[in-house]
């Protein structure tokens, strides 16, 4: 048998492992997206061992040879340890048998046969080997260098068992079509795989809504999620999972006008979001904000922001709810920014997401997802900017970035035209941010100076003068200063006869 060790297998842990093996009178592969990543070019740092006998003692044996500690994980049989910048998992080869009101099988161990059997698809069932004899041969027992080049996602085994066995892998077959087409190359689930999982829809109900949601996640970091939420939906899958999203396609006419088919151009903002984040993240220009010791500090983006890709795919999502048709005016959706923004904690409740800042920072950018587009078409003031800047705070660039790409149309012009707009928006809160620094704006006055200086108690007259001066500086009546704000604040409480104690 031919190998094909260069390139693939050159890390030092691959000989390494090879040699624990033989000593331990063991037959040890590389499996899985490790090999399947060599052949598409892809640098992955994730590699998998599996073990013809105890993935845990070869991982112990490795991780003495080469001074590193050993995670052991006994209840599923699997070991990991780092070793130069990768991350190496080992487990026993096995064979799984399924119960069919769960999704956890029975294992026992196996041969490297019977783990390939196991696999989801061919193209993750690939293995090297790592034996003296034959370091570097490939073993593909069902043609996954073939689906590989030929861009199939396909099951090893009958599709009806695969999926049924396990029915997460009816999203994984969606979430690996995704994250492996390219603009060279797509990749297709076989029919007979669609057709497997429409008549396995209802073994979905075994699965907990935080692993579909794991799955998701990663649809949505990938260049192109569109192509992720197509296949859900031509699956029959996103009804289950999402039936939200559902409601957003068709498009209704009447009197011969239509309005835009919401679904359509909900991915369209998806796939720009994905598109104009990955550009920013590439020239650093976006932070992240996160508390340390309880300060808090800024760091440039490195990595998507997911609940960013959240926040694009639900960002008109109560469209349906809002619908009206008015003979003057067309097709109207208002106020789907705010049911939409109520919306977002139920949904979150119940896909078992967190119900924490990721939940609120979703919910603000959907809630403020027009704004700033209101803003391209309206005179620009200081005061509609320095209130925008005041409600989205440090999360404004990903509002932007949003706002951006929820401009659509099928008129280049006309989307050129707002583009054009929308820069001038981005200059002005620019300009805005440096001259009043409202971005993270705090009341000048507090309610404890207020207390001490007119000598009161606390009540809502602390909390009027308080708004009263924060409205003052967000509509430039005052500067951002604390001189000018006592000041204000001195004059609005003479007003209602408040006076400083003497």
């Amino acid at each position: 048998m031919s190998t094909i060790t260069t390139g693939f297998l050159d890390h030092k842990i691959f000989e390494i492992v090879s040699e624990v093996a033989a000593e331990k009178g063991v037959r040890a592969f590389v499996i899985g997206g490790y090999v399947r990543d060599c052949f598409l070019g892809r640098p992955s740092k994730d590699i998998d061992i599996v073990v013809e006998g105890s993935g845990i003692e070869i991982a112990e044996a490795v991780g003495e040879r080469v001074h590193s500690n050993v995670s052991v994980f006994r209840n599923f049989g699997t070991a990991m340890l780092r070793y130069k910048g990768i991350e190496v998992e080992f487990v026993g080869a096995r064979k799984e048998s399924y119960n069919r009101n769960s999704r956890k099988p029975v294992v026992e161990d196996g041969t490297l046969e019977d783990d390939q059997l196991r696999r989801d698809f061919t193209i993750n069932a690939m293995a090297f080997s790592l034996q003296k004899e034959d370091f570097g041969a490939l073993v593909d027992p069902f043609g996954g260098i073939r689906d590989l080049a030929a861009g199939i996602i396909r099951t090893p085994l009958d599709p009806d068992t695969t999926y049924s066995d396990d029915p997460l892998r009816m999203v994984r077959a969606v979430r690996f079509a995704t994250k492996l087409s390219t603009d060279q190359m797509s990749f297709q689930i076989v029919p007979e795989s669609i057709e497997s999982i429409r008549r396995n829809l209802h073994r979905m109900e075994i699965l907990s809504k935080e692993r579909i949601v794991e799955e998701l996640n990663k649809i949505l970091v990938t260049p192109k999620p569109s192509i992720g939420f197509r296949l859900l939906d031509e699956t029959g899958l996103l009804e289950h999972i999402l039936p939200q999203l559902s409601k957003l396609k068709g498009v209704e006419t009447v009197e011969g006008r239509g309005h835009k088919e919401n679904f359509s151009h909900t991915l369209e903002v998806l796939d720009n979001v994905a598109a104009f984040e990955m550009e920013a993240i590439a020239e650093g220009r976006l932070k992240d904000y996160i508390f340390e010791d309880n300060v808090e500090v800024s760091k440039v983006r490195t990595e998507p922001n997911v609940w960013l890709r959240w926040a694009a795919l639900l960002h008109d999502i109560a469209k349906p709810a809002t619908k009206r048709y008015d003979p003057a005016l067309g097709w109207t959706f208002h106020g789907h920014e705010v049911v939409g923004a109520r919306w977002i904690p139920k949904i979150f409740q119940s896909m078992k997401m967190p119900l924490n800042e990721k939940m609120k920072y979703v919910q603000k950018l959907v809630n403020l997802h027009l704004r700033p587009i209101a803003l391209v078409t309206d005179e620009v003031t200081d005061s509609a900017v320095r209130r925008l800047l005041f409600d989205a705070g440090n999360d404004i660039d990903d509002l932007m970035l949003l706002c951006n790409a929820d401009i659509t149309s099928k008129n280049p012009r006309k989307v050129a035209r707002l583009r054009s707009n929308f820069e001038l928006v981005k200059t002005k809160l620019v300009e805005v941010e440096e001259k009043d620094a409202i971005r993270n704006f705090k009341n000048p006055i507090t309610g404890d100076y207020v207390m001490e200086l007119f000598g009161i108690e606390p009540c809502n007259t602390i909390g009027q003068l308080k708004e009263k001066v924060k409205n003052a500086i967000l509509d430039g009546e005052i500067e951002n200063t604390f001189e000018a704000a006592d000041a204000y604040m001195r004059q609005c409480a003479a007003e209602i006869g408040l006076f400083p104690k003497e």
